[in-house]
């Protein structure tokens, strides 16, 4: 992917250097398993951090130096970051819309956002109550060597699309349109709400993909196999037979491995939009 000879985004908060604390969450790895499932590219993260924000004890560490290797991963994400504004900024634009820039936000460990307290565990999420992306970059490993995703820059860079896809939808309403709903509907029924979502932010990610791809060419060979591959590992049912060998549809609250990779090819083949109605084709 090349991403070199961008401008700075300066919406990117980098906390990698003072946030090097030791941390504690109960449940242990049960507690993780959870998270993951529930928060990994999370859309409406309030509920699910505002209850484990009690269960979080962070000492205070001394300052740490990045590496040569964490300098670069974070011009990357500006990199990618300043990407996402420009696209959004004219597409927006064109829907006689004006788009406001999220802040993007690198941690180590262990964070506390306006959607309460959330560690590594958590994975990469989107808070709505201060319009921010928290990511810790160490998750990316992970995703490679215990989710089997082929790992790589784009790989970060369609993580980092869909977190913005949400503030997209926070822009819109249409994640405050969600959260009503699914306060007149069972379990079921906010879990498809929620996948509904999940799968529109994925769409954005290829809708962003298509127009940085036609301003910027900024893809190279393989980037879209690395994308697909991690929507591929964090699908519901990829992570359920992982972690407990079984798969439970009715759980689901971010869609199937299959479902996110044909929501992101979608939003990249067509750049479109309107075309991104993952409500009407879940009902």
């Amino acid at each position: 992917m090349k991403w070199g000879g961008r401008r700075s985004s300066g919406n990117l908060d980098d906390r990698r250097g003072v946030s090097g604390g030791q941390v504690a969450v109960g449940g242990g790895i049960i507690g993780v398993i959870i998270l993951v499932i529930n928060m990994f590219m999370g859309g409406d993260s309030g509920a699910v951090l505002s209850g484990i924000e009690n269960q979080i004890q962070t000492q205070g560490g001394d300052p740490v130096e990045l590496t040569e290797k964490d300098k670069e991963l974070g011009k990357m994400v500006d990199a990618i970051l300043v990407d996402t504004e420009d696209v959004w900024h004219k597409l927006f634009e064109e829907n006689g819309l004006t788009y406001e820039e999220p802040t993007l936000v690198l941690f180590r460990n262990s964070v506390q956002t306006e959607c309460g307290g959330a560690t590594s565990a958590s994975g990469p999420f989107y808070c709505p109550a201060d319009r921010k992306v928290y990511m810790d970059l160490a998750f990316f490993d992970e995703l490679q060597s215990r989710y089997g995703a082929k790992g790589g820059d784009f790989a970060i860079a369609y993580v980092i699309a869909h977190e913005i896809g949400h503030h997209v939808q926070t822009l819109l309403g249409t994640s405050e349109k969600v959260t009503q709903m699914q306060q007149q509907t069972d379990e079921a029924g906010a879990n498809r709400l929620s996948v509904a979502l999940e799968l529109q932010a994925d769409f954005y990610a290829g809708v962003w993909t298509y127009h940085n791809q036609k301003t910027k060419n900024f893809l190279e060979e393989g980037d879209i196999e690395e994308g697909l591959s991690a929507a591929n590992a964090v699908g519901d049912d990829a992570i359920q037979k992982r972690s407990s060998g079984h798969v439970v549809p009715d759980s689901f609250t971010h869609g199937t491995s299959a479902q996110r990779m044909y929501w992101f090819k979608k939003g990249f083949e067509t750049g479109d939009m309107k075309q991104g109605d993952t409500f009407k084709e879940l009902q």
